[in-house]
């Protein structure tokens, strides 16, 4: 006796509706109606849309002197220089550091890349490649299982190397942006810091700072339209 078989091939739709008792047209079309939002429903979970808040735009970079001026006075950091944060927080996070410092800034204005700083720095042989080798020798490397957060705090040294920068700007009286010049020098302001270290081992000194210092003011600020 042969025994039968039973086929789990699919079965098309009109051979389905074919087999099935006829039924009412009205509950047919709701029930096809159901069907076709709860695909709605499953793909949206599964692709969801993205989100139309727009994201968050960061307009200065943090400061331990917040009631340095007015705020209609105070100067305001350049893009480049907002870039060149954002950029030395994924420099510390790549390296696995805990915490952004001066040598992180520092990669992080050359990361950027557009800059006057980089400019002048890559011009008297200061690259990424060499920051981030001699920040590896002075400060080691972080284990291999651990993780930095996704906003590395600033050290202490880096959190004043801002600030100078910020101060020089309120002393100049000239109006203007603050630039990765600034930040630069404000990083060389800071003599035991690993920046200042990684700086002066590459061949940065005080008169290469006072050269700088000439063009602080030329990062162009590249506002989005």
């Amino acid at each position: 006796m042969t025994a039968s078989t039973l086929s789990l091939l699919p079965i098309s739709t009109k051979i389905a509706s074919s087999l099935l008792p006829p039924s009412n047209p009205r509950a047919v079309r709701l029930s096809r109606s159901l069907l076709a939002g709860s695909i709605s429903l499953a793909s949206s979970s599964l692709f969801p849309r993205p989100s139309l808040r727009s994201a968050a735009v960061v307009s200065s970079l943090p400061t331990a002197k917040p009631q340095r001026a007015s705020a209609e006075k105070r100067p305001k950091w350049s893009s480049m220089s907002i870039r060149a944060f954002g950029m030395a927080e994924l420099e510390a996070r790549k390296l696995k550091y805990p915490t952004t410092g001066t040598e992180a800034l520092l990669m992080g204005i050359l990361v950027e890349g557009t800059n006057e700083a980089s400019k002048f720095l890559r011009a008297i042989g200061i690259t990424l490649f060499k920051v981030r080798e001699e920040s590896v020798k002075l400060l080691g490397k972080s284990d291999l299982f651990s993780f930095s957060p996704e906003h590395p705090p600033l050290t202490e040294s880096a959190q004043r190397a801002l600030d100078w920068a910020v101060d020089e700007k309120l002393k100049s009286g000239e109006d203007g942006e603050i630039t990765t010049a600034h930040m630069l020098l404000g990083i060389w302001s800071e003599k035991e810091s690993a920046g200042y270290k990684i700086l002066a081992s590459l061949g940065f000194d005080d008169q290469k700072a006072g050269e700088l210092a000439k063009s602080a003011n030329k990062d162009v600020a590249m506002n989005s339209p």
